[in-house]
């Protein structure tokens, strides 16, 4: 999104959450290497020209950021079979997207939409590109379809950012507050509303917002800084000093960074280690199908089998139609001996 601050510019790259979530359509996949979404079964491909291998290598194009690569095998899996809606058409949205394709990635997003409806992450996408291209109404329309059931935790920010543009600063207050309640230490949300507030004419309010949007960046700097050490450590010793330099990660109440510190002790071959993170994680935001799917795959990695099938048994009831859970499910069953319901 073009922007006037160097705040507006960091939201140009995709929610962590989508390249994650996304990444999970690979998991029965050979050849992924993120913790939360490798490989759970013993089903292979037997040929490189299949969906299966495309997607995988898709969504391992994906997850490094490779959008141009992500675009190819995704346009090849989808010339294999056309019905990959949700697992290649989209991420091949969304991969346009990050290329600055806007036309391609809206075409393709307008098919999606036309085969499974009005789903919230197609149209926090349509809304992202309706703010691109300065079109703040249709921006404000299907951002705020997206934002009855939020698909990713910066929709609210987006719909406020919306709001702001189109001269709606009340609207804009309103969902920039509700975008800090729900992400607390993201700076880009206090530098929008020290905006908002300054074009209100409350100069102290902003000012307030300016100083805390500064001291989270610094936070983030130090944070991102000592979860590159961590993993750099991990690797290459001593152990002790590595663990009593990750554990400055671990904060009860953010769940995010929880979810960061256990899968960074998975990667590293500390899954025990893992689970207490991502336990917490797990306990502090029940509504994150991907924070079940963490924990349920830590245990299944350790071969906890009934821990795995514990939280995996109530995340599909109530995410039926997500394929990551159903199939590390069905890896699970299949391990216990359950072979028909597996």
């Amino acid at each position: 999104m073009n922007g006037n601050s160097p705040h507006v510019a960091r939201i140009s790259k995709p929610p962590q959450c989508i390249v994650v979530f996304v990444a999970a359509l690979a998991m029965i996949i050979p050849g992924g290497r993120s913790f939360a979404f490798q490989e759970t079964s013993a089903i292979k491909s037997t040929t490189n020209d299949t969906p299966e291998s495309h997607l995988g290598k898709g969504y391992d194009a994906l997850k490094q950021d490779r959008y141009d690569a992500a675009a190819s095998e995704f346009r090849a899996a989808l010339e294999i079979d056309p019905t990959l809606t949700l697992r290649a058409r989209f991420p091949l949205a969304v991969a346009l997207f990050e290329l600055h394709k806007s036309d391609e990635a809206r075409h393709e997003l307008e098919v999606v939409r036309r085969e499974v409806g009005d789903h919230p992450n197609v149209l926090y996408y349509l809304g992202r590109l309706d703010l691109d291209a300065r079109n703040f109404d249709a921006a404000i329309r299907n951002l705020n379809q997206a934002a009855t059931k939020p698909p990713f935790p910066d929709t609210a920010y987006y719909l406020g950012y919306a709001y702001f543009k189109n001269g709606d600063l009340t609207s804009a207050e309103k969902w920039l507050k509700i975008a800090a309640e729900t992400n607390p230490r993201d700076a880009r949300v206090q530098y929008q509303l020290a905006s908002v507030y300054r074009k209100q004419g409350r100069e102290r309010e902003g000012q307030k917002a300016i100083a805390l949007s500064d001291e989270l960046r610094q936070r983030d700097t130090n944070e991102s800084r000592i979860k590159l050490e961590c993993a750099q450590k991990l690797d290459q010793g001593p152990r002790g000093e590595a663990l009593s330099l990750c554990e400055q990660l671990y904060d009860p109440d953010d769940a995010e960074k929880l979810t960061a510190l256990g899968t960074t002790y998975a990667q590293h071959g500390e899954l025990e280690r893992a689970l207490k993170p991502l336990r917490r994680a797990a306990e502090l935001a029940p509504q994150s199908p991907q924070m079940q799917y963490n924990l349920a795959f830590a245990h299944y990695q350790l071969n906890q089998l009934e821990e795995a099938r514990a939280p995996l048994a109530s995340a599909i009831q109530r995410w039926p139609d997500l394929f990551p859970l159903s199939a590390l499910y069905g890896a699970v069953l299949l391990k216990l001996g359950q072979y028909l319901p597996a």
